[in-house]
């Protein structure tokens, strides 16, 4: 064991221990230094060891605390079966009321899947909007067609390169959000009757989009601890015909969890010996909690059989609907379903967050995102765990903005969700993220929005409801 393990492991043992309570902070790096006579690197790596596995957080310009101790439920989030085929996906309609509700003006909207709006640089990209619209030439609508705007691609690219990823912005196909270039993907590898694998439960957008494309949807189980179960996806690569998989291996939707490197890893192998493209569904990969972003699995492509998805719409701006994805071998047939479709991405919001970015603005607006989600998500999280029943569970896991809940043995998410619309709250019921039942006593909670009065009245009257649910039992 060299010096940063040593460091690391003793000051492990030390948080374990109580020495430093959640949210105090830890000694600098100088100090710590000086006190243990290592070197400074070695003290920063034994920090960045200890924040990748969850026991402190970095704040920027403030330096390293312990992080926010957080129960783990210690009941199993699915005691059923781990592969589940469904021939026919039909949940459109339902999916299409609940998100209906969350439009209703006066709501808290818990159930919401974007951030709170005001997290972002309106101003700034307002200002961006209008340059470029002073600019615009007749001929800026043909340049902005499939792939879609050059200089974005670029600069798309360049955000690969800093994490160590070599993408040519001529695999990159600009689309109208992170959705537009998950449908065209799927499109483009499959055809009607085909076999896919997602996650149980997975993304509502990913069930929509199996049912129109009517495909076949293998769905594997999923903990909101480790993610995704691989031995119950070898099963289903050893005895299906699998066309493709679309998986969510960072801040995962619903459960918030995020595979780790190891499981990337075995992913990735899987992958490869069966010879399975991914879709990988990546939006929320810039929302982490600490200094480093977790890879994605195209960082392991080496085939070109990733097709990396995500956006701009859950860290910038929702609004103006620009995604992404890097197609590579499949970059031309994604190109021509998109001209079939929707023709391209609006050509003034790719110009105008191609002029945002220019700013360098970016990751800053970034950092203070990010410091502000985790703040949010914490506040509400202990609310929830200080007022809710203690038989509901409630998961949390760093990174994001979702908190997954499951109600006791016997619970009904469903009737929890009309007793909190009809209190003008809404919320992400399980059936919304499976093909079947599994789900019925589990939701979803979105933790972006601002504590204030309104949110935290909201949350006394989901406890009230869920105690009432608990007597009524």
């Amino acid at each position: 064991m060299n010096k940063f393990e040593q460091l690391a492991h003793q000051m492990r043992e030390q948080l374990q221990a109580g020495i430093w309570q959640p949210g105090e902070k830890l000694p600098s790096l100088r100090e710590k230094a000086v006190h243990s006579g290592l070197s400074l690197m070695t003290v920063l790596h034994a920090y960045q060891w200890l924040e990748s596995q969850g026991l402190i957080v970095s704040r920027p310009q403030s330096g390293y605390y312990a992080a926010p101790r957080v129960q783990a439920p210690p009941v199993p989030l699915d005691k059923g079966k781990a592969v589940q085929l469904t021939a026919q996906v039909d949940v459109n309609a339902f999916i299409f009321d609940v998100l209906q509700a969350s439009r209703v003006p006066g709501v808290v909207p818990f159930g919401s899947a974007f951030p709170d709006p005001r997290l972002f640089p309106q101003r700034q990209l307002t200002r961006s909007l209008a340059t470029v619209a002073r600019r615009m030439q007749p001929d800026n609508a043909v340049d902005n067609l499939p792939p879609g705007n050059e200089r974005l691609r670029m600069q798309v690219a360049q955000r690969y390169a800093l994490q160590g990823i070599s993408v040519s912005p001529d695999e990159i196909v600009i689309t109208s959000g992170a959705l537009e270039s998950l449908n065209l993907s799927l499109q483009a590898l499959t055809r009607p009757g085909d076999y896919v694998v997602v996650e149980s439960p997975t993304f509502y957008g990913a069930l929509q989009a199996i049912e129109r494309l009517r495909l076949k949807a293998i769905a594997v189980t999923a903990s909101p601890q480790t993610g995704l179960d691989l031995d119950a996806l070898q099963q289903a690569l050893r005895d299906y015909p699998i066309r493709v998989c679309w998986l969510m291996s960072n801040f995962h939707n619903p459960l918030g969890c995020t595979l780790s490197w190891e499981k990337k890893q075995r992913l990735a192998e899987l992958l490869q010996q069966y010879q399975v493209p991914l879709i990988e569904d990546d939006v929320y990969g810039e929302l982490y909690t600490g200094t480093h972003r977790p890879l994605p699995m195209k960082a392991l492509d080496r085939q070109g059989d990733v097709l990396h998805c995500s956006s701009f719409s859950k860290n910038l701006v929702a609004g103006f609907r620009v995604g992404w994805v890097t197609a590579g071998r499949w970059t031309e047939r994604i190109q021509r379903l998109q001209l079939m479709s929707t023709l391209s991405a609006s050509a003034p919001m790719q110009l105008a967050v191609a002029d945002y970015l220019a700013t360098s603005s970016y990751d800053s607006h970034l950092r203070r995102l990010r410091r502000t989600l985790e703040q949010r998500k914490y506040r509400i999280y202990q609310a929830m765990r200080t007022h809710f029943p203690a038989a509901v569970d409630i998961y949390y896991a760093d990174g994001g903005y979702f908190l997954w809940l499951a109600l006791p043995e016997g619970g009904d998410s469903m009737a929890l969700y009309r007793q909190a619309l009809a209190q003008g709250i809404t919320l992400a019921p399980g059936r919304m993220f499976t093909t079947g039942d599994k789900f019925e006593r589990y939701f979803r909670i979105n933790t972006s929005l601002e504590w204030n009065d309104r949110t935290e009245k909201a949350v006394l009257t989901l406890a009230e409801l869920l105690h009432q649910q608990r007597s009524d039992h």
